[in-house]
């Protein structure tokens, strides 16, 4: 079973000693993945529901920071050698994919193939609105960029869409190898669309079995392999007999929090983490 770890780049690690910290410790023991989360603005007044909460509201002030995952993961890139590097979630359809393939592109290849995208479809509608992309034609936008960045990492670099159209657009360094998409999302709409798309899919809340049922089926019903797809879960309680039970319903990559402690603390916390929960699971 292979464990990430959520939220890196958050409090309390976002001083840049603390990030390297934190990367170096897991990647010396035995970390599977980084996941660095995505806001590009927050706004303070919001109307918007927030989907993972019971009173619809963000756990966390406006003035939360949520640096930008990509560059997050391109400072830890070079202080690391093995741990993977995750976006979870970065917002797909906010971006330019085209952008984003350069820049997803160039990570993979300066880390020696270690980036994967994890991509959501948003829930924000003001942060769109601050951002200037159309809220309500999201899913059309995501589908359509996900073509847009295989394409571009291909060796055709064509694409045709109602959004972006290009032939033969070249487009270098290539990744290493295949960036993986790692889909988000708590509705049956998301598993669908991770099985027919997808080579991981993480519902971030509620009980994942039907959703992971949902994106086997789709992955089926699409001619694709369904046991080639990544299934993610977060585990809770954090015990070596939670992963047991999500190995048993067809996880294969499990994220939990690292150890939330000041810096100073960090190396004797980490040791503690890893003695407790890493090496035993390591063993299941």
């Amino acid at each position: 079973m292979r464990i990430g770890l959520l939220s890196p780049s958050m409090p309390p690690f976002t001083a840049p000693e603390a990030a390297k910290t934190l990367a170096r410790l897991a990647d010396t023991n035995g970390v599977d993945s980084l996941w660095v989360p995505e806001h590009v603005v927050l706004p303070e007044n919001y109307e918007t529901r927030y989907p993972y909460s019971d009173d619809g509201r963000m756990p966390v002030p406006a003035d939360w920071p949520y640096p930008d995952p990509l560059a997050w993961l391109s400072f830890v890139a070079g202080v690391t050698s093995s741990v993977r590097l995750v976006t979870g979630m970065l917002v797909l359809p906010q971006r330019n994919p085209v952008v984003l393939a350069k820049e997803a592109a160039t990570i993979d290849h300066l880390s020696g193939g270690r980036l994967e995208l994890g991509l959501g479809l948003g829930w924000f509608r003001e942060e769109f609105a601050a951002i200037g992309v159309d809220f309500a034609d999201r899913a059309a936008r995501f589908e359509e960029y996900v073509s847009v960045l295989r394409a571009l990492w291909s060796g055709t670099e064509s694409h045709s869409g109602l959004y972006h159209s290009f032939t033969e657009a070249r487009c270098h360094p290539k990744p290493v190898g295949s960036i993986p998409l790692i889909m988000g999302g708590h509705s049956v709409a998301a598993a669908r669309r991770a099985g027919r798309l997808a080579d991981g899919f993480f519902p971030a809340v509620g009980d994942p079995v039907p959703l992971f049922e949902e994106c086997r089926a789709a992955a089926v019903a699409a001619g694709r392999d369904p046991s080639a797809i990544d299934l993610i879960a977060e585990a809770s309680p954090v015990t070596p007999s939670r992963v047991e039970q999500l190995r048993a319903i067809g996880v294969t990559r499990v994220l939990v929090y690292p150890p939330q402690v000041p810096l100073d603390e960090l190396p004797d916390a980490f040791e503690a983490f890893a003695a407790d929960f890493l090496r035993p699971v390591r063993q299941l």
